[in-house]
């Protein structure tokens, strides 16, 4: 029984650990990707942080087309390894193509659920500040609206209500039940 709880205590680390590390890259590559201003003390941070082991990447893994591949690749080594480590702590049996396709999964629903918080959070602003302009609402800004801006045409505001998160979220909630949630299920019969 106490096997268990250290288990659960070191599967609860290897998580924590590999997924802050995980949303850093991913941020920086949605940041790149969005174009995002890089000069504010946020992407400072971020690029701080996932330079060391993406450099060496880099070296090795070329961009294309202003994508950076070695970010996506350093994501799925990163995803892949925290789920080997999962599953050699527990015991369960692990298979190169479940790890695969349940690290695209599991990278998929990170992106959605970052969007999700993105948006809830420029929500939250709006609330409590609407004219408030600083580093972090820009960021915000930057991954919300390429999303918010179709959905606006589709709705416009009515008087001084904004419904277009309402239609991004809706979408979101379909994307991770209609297509990430099959592949992570489809990664988890895999691996067995």
């Amino acid at each position: 029984m106490t096997g268990q709880y250290l288990a659960n205590g070191a599967a609860f680390l290897i998580q924590t650990v590999f997924g802050l590390y995980i949303l850093a890259v991913l941020l920086r590559f949605l940041f790149q990707l969005l174009r995002a201003h890089f000069r504010n003390p946020i992407s400072q941070f971020i690029v701080t942080v996932t330079n060391p082991i993406l450099q060496h990447f880099r070296r090795v893994i070329p961009g294309f087309a202003g994508i950076d591949i070695a970010s996506l690749v350093l994501m799925m080594v990163l995803q892949m390894l925290e789920l080997l480590l999962i599953s050699l702590l527990y015991g369960t049996p692990v298979s190169l193509p479940g790890l695969v396709v349940l690290a695209i999964g599991k990278l998929l629903e990170m992106t959605i659920y970052v969007f999700m918080f993105a948006v809830f959070a420029r929500i939250l602003i709006s609330w409590i500040n609407p004219q408030l302009y600083n580093h972090m609402t820009a960021l915000l800004a930057s991954l919300t609206d390429f999303m918010l801006r179709p959905a606006r045409r589709f709705i416009p505001p009515i008087g001084m209500l904004d419904l277009s998160p309402m239609i991004v979220f809706l979408i979101l909630g379909l994307l991770l039940r209609l297509i990430v949630q099959p592949i992570l299920d489809i990664g988890a019969r895999m691996l067995m």
